[in-house]
């Protein structure tokens, strides 16, 4: 039984939907509950995983998306500027515009926490700036996400 081509594109796309949505939510549930305890071993951990879970998981899904989106796009018929595929573009555009600097963070928060465990200190202020960041960058993000989950079930008639 041969299984066709677009719906194995649209598996994968689904597949690599479901694993943004899912590894976002959990990574942010984890270093926000990490970091309402305050301690810095215990955050050091948290952060560590996550950053493990955002290069493995995150990166290849935001490699996989795009690729197979085109791909699937292309074997359908729908052009990249029909209007609900565009606006899918332009929010993939704006969640990687919130994530590379969330990436980065992450790192930061892990490095710092780590420090203060090391030296059996409080965690600093620069930590709990980069935190607010990081936690007010996941919502225009996440929102993105949603939003395009439902471009992708809905593909409303858009015009530009």
């Amino acid at each position: 039984m041969e299984l066709e081509y677009a719906l194995v594109l649209r598996w994968l796309h689904v597949i690599g939907a479901c694993v943004l949505l899912g590894t976002g939510a959990g990574i942010a549930f984890f270093m926000v509950m990490a970091e309402r305890t305050g301690k810095p071993a215990l955050i050091t951990h948290v952060a560590a995983t996550v950053v493990i879970a955002d290069t493995l998981f995150t990166a290849t899904a935001v490699i996989v998306q795009p690729v197979t989106g085109y791909l699937l796009a292309r074997e359908v018929g729908w052009p990249l500027t029909e209007g609900w595929v565009a606006l899918s573009l332009t929010l993939y555009l704006v969640i990687g515009l919130f994530w590379l600097p969330v990436v980065w963070i992450q790192v930061q928060l892990r490095n710092i926490a780590r420090q203060a465990d090391a030296q059996g200190a409080a965690l600093p202020e620069r930590f709990h700036r980069l935190y607010r960041i990081w936690f007010a960058c996941g919502f225009p993000a996440f929102a993105a996400v949603l939003a395009i989950v439902w471009l992708m079930l809905a593909r409303p008639a858009i015009g530009f």
